[in-house]
């Protein structure tokens, strides 16, 4: 494989328009490649490429790739917003039950007998706590709030602490748990028993990080696969092999976990959003028809009803 080598933005677009790209404002297009970065941009090429090739299909256009590159971006934006918000409400969920039961100082709610006593969680209980203490010794002078708790008070209660803690750590928590409080938290949320939403957790950390890097979004698959959900059968989303072909480890089965982790207000809202770019990005599209998009995000035809559904 030859090494890559410094390509000048005219020598980056004669790539494209070599490969059967179309660009019809040369000057809108270098500005544009000159911003938002061409190796970012080419990511983008996928569902414009003839099948088994490399090259554009006929009618493709730089605008529409650039297009979907948009629509990435703002749907990027709504996902991030509320993951954000399941992640403070996962937070103050977990510092209220953990409060209730072990109390509000340090010493109390991470003295490693309120968690799994299981031999074998040992080493990752003991390794878990001491992550947690750095997080909060290394964090908790950037933040009004737990700055005052530890100059005022000499210590940090969880509801407070949390807010230095990472999502990623949060959720490895949920897994040290001892059954009791990991059932408590999980009553909490919709249909979702506590080994769902240890594999929520995980997949929303991995998603929330992906979004905040500003990673491609609109076709990611998690290497976790979600449990088939009442959703699933519902929505009666095509099967091969008794396997559901949508909503499993695709952005579709994000939808599915913020369906049942938030409030049904907050879910429409998002899905109103959704919809709005997905019709704007339609409306942007010539040479190839949006469903080819929702496709790759793993969407069945009908998934707008899922707002409706209970």
């Amino acid at each position: 494989m030859g090494a890559k080598v410094f390509r000048t933005i005219d020598e980056q677009l004669d790539i494209l328009k070599s490969k059967g790209l179309t660009i019809e404002d040369y000057d809108r297009a270098s500005e544009i490649v000159l911003r938002e970065n061409y190796f970012f941009l080419n990511g983008y090429r996928g569902p414009f490429l003839a099948v088994g090739s490399k090259r554009f299909i006929d009618g493709a256009t730089f605008e529409e790739m650039y297009s979907l590159f948009t629509f990435d971006r703002f749907f990027r934006n709504i996902i991030f917003k509320n993951v954000l918000i399941v992640e403070n409400n996962y937070k103050s969920i977990f510092s209220y039950v953990l409060s209730k039961k072990f109390g509000y100082k340090e010493k109390d709610y991470l003295n490693p007998d309120n968690f799994d006593r299981n031999k074998e969680r040992a080493r990752q209980v003991n390794d878990l706590i001491r992550k947690v203490k750095r997080q909060i010794r290394i964090n908790g002078y950037q933040h009004e709030a737990t700055s005052h708790y530890i100059n005022n008070y000499g210590y940090i209660p969880l509801w407070v602490s949390v807010k230095v803690l990472s999502f990623g750590l949060m959720g490895e928590l949920f897994t040290i748990l001892r059954q009791e409080e990991k059932d408590e938290i999980a009553s909490y949320y919709k249909n979702v028993d506590s080994n769902e939403l240890s594999d929520y957790l995980a997949i929303l950390s991995n998603y929330r990080n992906l979004c905040a890097h500003e990673d491609i979004l609109y076709n990611h698959e998690t290497q976790k696969s979600i449990d088939d959900t009442k959703y699933h059968l519902l929505l009666n989303i095509p099967q091969v092999d008794d396997q559901y072909i949508f909503g499993k480890n695709d952005i579709f089965a994000l939808i599915i976990i913020l369906k049942q982790m938030l409030t049904y207000s907050d879910f429409k809202m998002m899905m109103n959003e959704i919809d709005y770019e997905i019709d704007w990005l339609s409306s942007k599209l010539k040479s190839i028809d949006v469903q080819k998009v929702l496709y790759r995000m793993g969407f069945p035809e009908n998934y707008k009803q899922i707002s409706y559904l209970e």
